[in-house]
């Protein structure tokens, strides 16, 4: 919490929510339907959904955003996703970015520079929400480009409703957790150049984790640190992530360029 909110724990971050909310949230909390089901429940609850986010969350259910949440999909320093159901009953991801967490400091360098971000908060909080607004900005640009990414449905301070990328049984796995062939190496590519000159937009943190495989279907995900192509650091950016995507399939056996071979033709 920020200096200035007195309560303490989710009974005190519950002050100010719509009974039907905190209903569903102590219920969510008694479940365990977050995380990790052992001693630190309670301090990963309060973690998370502090008072204000709680508000957020009231806010987009009033608005229909979303109906309820469910359990976690992904559990990471700076945010969680949670699975969550839509009013017409479908499945939706909610991404929460932990305002507690310092760990925004350190993405201080994908902002900074970006002209789309002139001004810089100080704020912690303000610099989550910043980082929030980037993310949901550069999901719709990457979309509208013709990327295949989560569609973004909803964005309210440190929260973004986005498409659900699975099935009932779960998330869709990863390239990392999938078997990969040289058709995931040519749509990969594809996909940070069309990324790059269509949506003017470098990922800056693209790795075999951030790409989902569903049967024949590959999203791109986290689009939190993505760049503008003009940043200061784009070029230093987009060597990196073709880099990161070259070694991850030489290990996995398949390799036709090295990364110098592919910038000339990105740059």
């Amino acid at each position: 919490m920020q200096e200035g909110d007195k309560e303490e724990g989710l009974d005190g971050a519950l002050h100010g929510v719509s009974e039907k909310t905190r209903r569903k949230l102590q219920k969510f909390e008694r479940e365990g339907l977050h995380v990790r089901k052992d001693a630190d429940q309670r301090k990963v609850m309060e973690e998370v959904f502090d008072r204000v986010t709680l508000m957020a969350i009231d806010e987009l259910i009033s608005r229909r955003d979303l109906a309820k949440l469910e359990g976690v999909i992904n559990s990471g320093k700076e945010s969680r996703v949670y699975r969550a159901t839509s009013i017409g009953g479908g499945p939706l991801a909610v991404k929460v970015y932990l305002t507690s967490t310092s760990e925004f400091r350190k993405r201080l360098p994908y902002i900074s520079g970006d002209r789309r971000f002139a001004h810089i908060p100080s704020n912690s909080r303000a610099l989550v929400y910043l980082w929030t607004r980037k993310e949901f900005k550069n999901l719709n640009l990457a979309g509208t480009a013709g990327v295949r990414v989560p569609r973004p449905l909803a964005c309210l301070r440190n929260i973004i409703v986005m498409e659900y990328i699975g099935d009932s049984n779960g998330r869709s796995p990863t390239f990392a957790e999938s078997e990969v062939d040289e058709q995931d190496y040519d749509w990969t590519f594809e996909t940070i150049a069309h990324l790059s000159k269509r949506a003017r937009l470098i990922h800056a943190d693209l790795s075999e984790y951030n790409i989902f495989k569903s049967n024949s279907e590959r999203v791109l995900f986290d689009m939190g640190s993505a760049v503008d192509s003009a940043h200061p650091k784009a070029i230093e950016f987009l060597k990196r992530d073709v880099y990161n995507m070259v070694r991850f399939f030489s290990k996995r056996g398949i390799f036709r360029r090295d990364a110098n071979s592919w910038m000339k033709d990105l740059i």
